[in-house]
């Protein structure tokens, strides 16, 4: 999970206010602490904490409280606000159909920039567009073996030649060529440096001078922290047409001051990465990444993803209409844990529905990952009358099932068990009667329109009620 340990922490500050039997200055200044340690600890510089929890308490204890909202939702609401201040403005890297965009990208040695370039064509050959790959890297042994395998992975059109010598000249002849080949995006990726920005930047122009890319992307290491606002701040002052693209936020504590970092210096953070698969890229949206990381959840980037796979998968919308009409077979729940599989780790959907993804323990999220698992096992081992209509289970049927499965009855059981959970809830879910979303169920209403128009209840034809 994105900045898991900050995300926790935050919400379990946020818990104790909506806890709280009376909001008083002491209540606030306990929450303004709980903020300021939480964010100190993701390596967020002590000027920008303090800055920003000084705002948070001057409007908590000073605001009229909205119409109809609470004064603790009032708070978490100035919380979410100030937050998504902190981590920066949001900007898009726009495309335009039928038209090419070359995009440069440059970073120092270790910062993932290779990975990012096919997570970026990955991102953007899903969202329909014809994409290419070039390598400009004749420094690192291997940099054209490792872009080459990358871009069959995704499926892309890829220009290299492992025996050329000027990075400059062959920059030019793949945008060249990928040009002609009426490609939408050209990624071109270069030679990282080591930890020398004059280097980095003297690189970039000289190549930027000979293809003239449409934007320039530097790839941060999200690991390195406060640090990433010096490579930041450099890179702006180089260039009027960067963007930013921090990685391997997954496994460092330190992403918060990265990102909060990086936001100080103005230069626009257009993508995060969060894994090592090539869908572990997505667009950054402060808004959205401060939500999901406070438990809010994030609809709008999950129905993306579910959207995204569907269409891949070439799901049916008479099939997806039938489920979510509550007429739900095993070969469909088979069907969607394939799905889901392809949308990624579990802990990183659980992330996106709000109240999820930071009240679920470690353990817990692992164990249920590992169920799923074996529940697919079972379902693989039915006929596919069984699948169609379970209601012709009967215990010799669960018990060849569990034979040829390699589990036990019991765990033939506790999966019809969940199907029969699943199809009950999915019909409470389209009646309006499903989950709440607790302490957050006022705000949400409040976020963004983006965020929180994706809360509403949806109806079987996919549209809001």
């Amino acid at each position: 999970m994105v900045l898991d340990r900050l995300g926790r922490t935050l919400h379990s500050a946020l818990r104790k206010l909506t806890r709280a039997t009376h909001v008083d200055e002491r209540v606030i200044k306990e929450l303004v602490r709980d903020i300021q340690r939480a964010l100190l600890q993701a390596d967020v510089n002590v000027e920008f904490v303090l800055e920003l929890t000084k705002r948070i308490e001057k409007r908590a204890l000073e605001e009229k409280l909205p119409p109809g909202m609470a004064r603790k939702e009032h708070i978490i609401k100035i919380v979410y606000e100030e937050l998504s201040t902190l981590m920066g403005r949001p900007t898009q890297l726009q495309l335009k159909p039928g038209q090419t965009t070359v995009l440069l990208m440059v970073g120092l040695q270790g910062s993932g920039k290779t990975t990012s370039v096919a997570k970026l064509a990955a991102h953007f050959k899903k969202l329909g567009f014809k994409v290419g790959i070039v390598c400009a890297d004749t420094f690192r042994p291997g940099a054209y073996e490792q872009l080459s395998q990358l871009g069959q992975q995704v499926g892309t059109r890829f220009f290299g030649n492992p025996k050329a010598k000027d990075s400059i000249k062959l920059a030019k002849e793949g945008v060249k060529q990928l040009k002609k080949e009426r490609l939408e995006l050209i990624v071109v990726d270069t030679a990282g440096r080591h930890r020398k920005e004059e280097a980095l930047m003297e690189e970039m122009h000289q190549i930027a001078k000979a293809i003239g890319p449409d934007e320039i992307m530097l790839v941060v290491d999200g690991t390195i922290g406060q640090q990433a606002k010096e490579q930041a701040a450099a890179f702006k002052a180089a260039t009027d047409i960067g963007s930013i693209l921090i990685t391997k936020l997954d496994g460092t504590a330190k992403g918060g001051g990265a990102l909060s970092a990086v936001a100080a210096t103005d230069a626009p953070i257009k993508f995060i990465g969060a894994g090592e698969h090539l869908d572990d890229l997505e667009p950054f949206v402060p808004e959205r990444f401060v939500a999901r990381m406070l438990g809010m959840g994030d609809i709008e980037t999950l129905l993306k993803r579910i959207e995204e796979t569907a269409r891949a998968e070439e799901v049916k919308p008479a099939d997806m209409k039938a489920i979510l009409a509550g007429k739900l077979t095993l070969q469909d729940v088979y069907s969607q844990l394939e799905m889901m599989g392809k949308m990624g780790p579990l802990k990183k959907l659980m992330q996106m529905i709000p109240g999820l993804g930071v009240a679920i323990p470690e353990e817990q999220m692992r164990v249920g990952e590992e169920k799923l698992k074996r529940f697919k096992v079972i379902m693989q081992s039915m006929t596919p009358e069984e699948l169609e209509n379970p209601k012709v289970l009967n215990a010799s049927r669960i018990r060849r099932i569990a034979r040829g499965s390699g589990t036990g009855e019991t765990d033939v059981k506790e999966l019809l068990k969940q199907y029969e959970f699943i199809k009950k809830l999915i019909k409470k879910v389209i009646k309006g009667r499903g989950p709440k979303f607790g302490p957050f169920a006022k705000l949400i209403k409040q976020l963004p329109k983006e965020i929180s128009h994706n809360f509403e209840t949806r109806g079987a034809d996919g549209k809001s009620s």
